[in-house]
């Protein structure tokens, strides 16, 4: 599919099987509640895009993201030693999202944030690889590669009465490369897991979320990866998805238990389909709350490791002991 808006300025929404080259989101006929058409302005400001991407493994995880919503843009990055127990981060706002570009084609669009000294870019260069670097005048050093993201999840849902949410999520990528940060040097092990998520659209004025992810290597030497999510991208279809060895499964609907204001009870994730039962030991959090009236965000992202089981498509059940991923609650107005 060469665009996501059709020439009549609809959503093509669903599972999408081939890739979207371009979300073409000022072709989209947007209205307001009462279906008075939006201007092109609106239908600029209005719009909003994430990326992220993770690298999880059994010593450390490292996560970071570039969020353009116009008004603002934002970028954080940050890495989650396990043997030390210590959390290392950075988060830097630009007002207007200056400086900031997420280029709107999922496949090969870069996406790139400078401020605040730090200077980051997310750059696909073709056969199924992403490249992430991060330099800041801390000297934070980061350069990871990652591979293999040839089956991704694509899928556009509505959002409210008349939004919609397009995704692009990947788990289970192999990770290659290395960080340097508060002079020590962290090096990919070979059992090294990634995740990416492209998102962007016209989303609910208020959203709230839990999210799941996790990307590792079995026992049997399989890569695994998981992303589950309720509270979004669930108006009859779901972004929830189980890798295999980079093949991407498709789940139903996920239901997170969690004590939100116990941040170190573990949490327990399902499936409606029965394939996934997990439970989640939370060890760092990288969290973030911010009220500005007209923007808000109440943000939870844990680190910690998974237990229990998930099955594929065949019926066999699979162990996942010691995996590390993460777990998220977010409250957000855009």
């Amino acid at each position: 599919m060469n665009e996501l808006i059709d020439d009549k300025g609809r959503v093509r929404t669903g599972v999408h099987e081939e890739p979207v080259q371009r979300i073409n989101y000022l072709d989209y006929d947007l209205r307001s509640v009462m279906d008075r058409p939006r201007s092109a302005l609106a239908r600029r400001w209005r719009f909003n895009q994430f990326q992220f991407v993770s690298a999880m493994g059994p010593y450390w995880l490292f996560g970071l993201a570039i969020v353009d919503l116009k008004l603002v843009s934002n970028a954080f990055y940050y890495l989650y030693d396990f043997r030390s127990g210590q959390m290392r981060e950075c988060s830097r706002l630009q007002p207007l999202a200056r400086h900031t570009l997420i280029e709107p084609r999922p496949e090969d669009g870069v996406a790139r944030f400078s401020g605040g000294g730090s200077r980051i870019e997310i750059r696909p260069t073709g056969a199924g690889e992403r490249r992430v670097s991060v330099s800041d005048r801390a000297g934070v050093q980061v350069e990871l590669t990652l591979s293999q993201d040839r089956d991704p999840l694509r899928l556009t849902c509505p959002a409210g009465y008349n939004g919609w949410v397009f995704t692009r999520k990947s788990a289970g990528l192999p990770v290659t490369g290395s960080i340097s940060w508060d002079g020590q040097r962290y090096d990919c092990d070979p059992r090294q897991r990634g995740s990416i998520d492209w998102s962007c659209g016209y989303m609910r004025r208020e959203t709230a979320w839990n999210w799941a992810c996790l990307a590792g290597v079995l026992e049997d030497g399989r890569s695994l990866g998981l992303n589950l999510a309720s509270g979004v991208n669930e108006t009859g279809m779901t972004e929830n998805a189980l890798w295999l060895d980079g093949r991407c499964l498709k789940l139903d609907q996920a239901r997170f238990e969690f004590q939100r204001q116990d941040p170190t009870a573990p949490w327990r994730v399902t499936t409606s389909d029965g394939r996934v039962d997990l439970r989640f030991e939370p060890a760092g959090v990288r969290q973030e709350r911010l009220d500005a009236v007209v923007m808000a965000s109440n943000f939870r992202q844990f680190s910690g490791t998974f237990e229990g089981r998930v099955r594929d498509d065949n019926g066999e059940t699979l162990a996942v002991s010691g995996l590390r991923g993460l777990m998220e609650d977010h409250f957000a107005r855009w």
